[in-house]
């Protein structure tokens, strides 16, 4: 796959959901969601990317019990995966519900053809469908169930945002028991957005976004408020990625169509604050290893690959460069848009980073077109020459 070259993946139904297989490591995988009306119709599809011929080879999964809003991959089990999906009742009613899966073992790489135009591998079926490995049951805590996220090392934790809930839940025994829940208290019934882990303090935090704002809770106090961002955004926050290798930042967008990144030991005004959409910001996501490095996507139908340089673990783009290095070093990364991506035709609702490869990531758009792409060669040249 030639660096300046995209990879699109069309599924037939409209998605909303992205990751990537966090447990694999030597190949590029990301898991889609589908949001088919039909329920019985939706599924969860396993893309890979094969860099030497060019194109993708996927397996595909039936979801039939209904249409998936996210997906939150195991850090420690290639095979096991959870998701957030709209249902009936049998009352004929919509509830969002949440499970844990065990996928089929992956079938090889030779039985997957290249189609006739010979730009993408052909999806096919699984012979074997999903195993159900247990529900997450949430019902006591609302009906809405925004995301349920594993711990970012421990197979066994879980945590879901079930409207102003955190639930903890130990899935290690292939049945879900309570171990804490957390609750925001305030005025008009204030909901969750989203949640994640921070990846910092030994994991001892959680994050969520609600309405404006962005708060992190300790779970050591007893899930108690450990730092609040108030008014993080004039609306909505959509979305928010903590860095990985600089504890205390984090990026956020909302549908003020801005990202904002914080400090957040003084949560009072952004570090940096940045208007490079025209519609909302519906995710953004630091690069694992090169902090530096920060996509955006929104319903403007674009995508932003952005240099954060300046308040990144590796400013200068060398971590633990001298003073005299950085003043030798020319044509340094500086702050601003690296690249912009218009592949997509509709709302893109998901960027993410392969775990396996950091110059290379993913992006979907509501009408079900994945697209591969990688960092440009000579961003890439600069940050690692």
């Amino acid at each position: 796959m030639a660096d300046d070259n995209s990879i699109i993946y069309g599924l037939e139904f409209q998605a909303r959901a992205l990751a990537p297989q966090l447990a694999e490591t030597e190949a590029v995988r990301f898991f889609v969601g589908t949001q088919s009306l039909k329920f019985s119709q939706n599924q969860i599809h396993l893309v890979e990317l094969d860099e030497e011929r060019c194109y993708v080879n996927t397996q595909v999964f039936p979801h039939s019990v209904g249409e998936i809003w996210s997906l939150s991959p195991s850090p420690v089990s290639h095979d096991i995966i959870s998701s957030c999906y709209n249902t009936l009742t049998e009352e004929n009613t919509c509830l969002m519900k949440t499970s844990l899966w065990r996928l089929p073992p992956t079938e090889s790489d030779d039985q997957s053809d290249l189609d006739p135009e010979g730009v993408s591998g052909s999806h096919h079926s699984s012979s074997n469908p999903l195993e159900s490995v247990c529900d997450i049951d949430t019902a006591e805590f609302g009906k809405e169930v925004k995301a349920s996220v594993f711990h970012p090392t421990d197979g066994s934790r879980i945590m879901s945002v079930v409207e102003n809930h955190f639930v903890l839940f130990d899935v290690g025994e292939s049945s879900a028991k309570l171990i804490s829940k957390g609750t925001l208290e305030g005025k008009g019934q204030p909901k969750f957005v989203t949640g994640k882990w921070n990846p910092h303090h030994k994991c001892t935090q959680f994050v969520t976004a609600s309405e404006c704002s962005i708060r992190s809770w300790d779970l050591r106090e007893d899930n108690k408020q450990a730092w609040c961002i108030e008014g993080a955004h004039s609306q909505l926050v959509r979305d928010f990625d903590i860095n990985p290798n600089k504890q205390y930042y984090l990026a956020s967008g909302g549908d003020d169509g801005c990202t904002k990144f914080w400090d957040v030991r003084n949560p009072t005004e952004p570090v940096i604050s940045r208007s490079d959409h025209s519609h909302w910001v519906w995710s953004v996501r630091y690069n694992h290893f090169h902090d530096q490095l920060v996509l955006t996507s929104s319903s403007d139908a674009r995508l932003v690959l952005t240099s954060i340089a300046s308040i990144s673990s590796e400013p200068d783009g060398h971590l633990g460069a001298t003073e005299d290095d950085m003043d030798e070093k020319k044509g340094r990364l500086a702050d601003g848009i690296l690249a912009t991506y218009d592949q997509h035709e509709d709302s893109v609702y998901s960027v993410e980073w392969s775990v396996a490869d950091p110059w290379t990531f993913a992006s979907l758009s509501y009408d079900g077109r994945l697209v591969i792409n990688k960092v440009p060669k000579a961003v890439k040249y600069k940050i690692l020459l």
